[in-house]
């Protein structure tokens, strides 16, 4: 069978702050249904190129071809469009909107993206019940405890069906009972949806229940 080509490409990439150099020509590839960590110590560069190869900054030199299109040729417009309905984000801290509901929270990506109301709740109310947070639709984040906020942000990042997911540390701000649920559902979601991951995490077993560990040290793979 003819392997697929991957989702992700990245080649050469390389990023300096003022005459610090934070990534020296990293390449990284991520497939369809695969979760991809990358792992290594505090100032390795590894959010820096989580936010590179998501599009979240931009690269001083390299490559980054998403479904075989290269994202620095898009315009600020296509970027938007983009971000919103081919990728999701899950970050460290939750961004839930403090007004809205969790429901509402879900929601608002599609809303954004103008999907028709009633079909964007449907399917907001099915990622609930994935979560196994349909009795929490109508609460506020506040009242939502660390694991729950977390998985709220996950079914956010889901709601548009996003080719692929980038996390950067989700496990960081949670306890390891919460931590060890949250790998469990990134699995879940792997297996049921065929979803891709790209996850920065200094978690061990996180990164062992990844299809692939890359490990960062001084702004290069090793």
């Amino acid at each position: 069978m003819e392997k697929q080509p991957a989702l992700l490409v990245a080649t050469d990439i390389y990023k300096n702050y003022g005459n610090i150099s934070v990534l020296k020509g990293v390449s990284l590839e991520v497939n369809k249904a695969e979760m991809v960590s990358i792992v290594g110590a505090s100032g390795a560069g590894k959010s820096t190129l989580l936010y590179i190869v998501s599009s979240l900054e931009k690269a001083d030199k390299g490559q980054i071809l998403f479904q075989n299109q290269d994202i620095s040729a898009l315009s600020n417009k296509q970027l938007a469009h983009y971000r919103n309905n081919q990728i999701g984000f899950v970050f460290q801290f939750h961004h839930l909107l403090p007004e809205f509901t969790a429901l509402e929270n879900i929601c608002i990506p599609a809303w954004i993206g103008q999907k028709p109301k009633k079909q964007v709740e449907t399917k907001a109310m099915e990622l609930l019940d994935f979560m196994g947070l349909a009795d929490k639709k109508d609460k506020k984040p506040h009242s939502l405890s660390g694991g729950e906020q977390q998985r709220i942000a996950v079914a956010r990042a889901l709601i548009n069906n996003p080719a692929l997911i980038f996390a950067d540390e989700p496990t960081g701000n949670l306890d390891s009972a919460n931590a060890s649920a949250l790998h469990h559902l990134f699995i879940k979601c792997r297996d049921t949806f065929q979803q891709s991951f790209l996850i920065v995490t200094h978690n061990e077993s996180l990164a062992e229940m990844s299809n692939r560990t890359l490990h960062m040290k001084d702004g290069q793979i090793i």
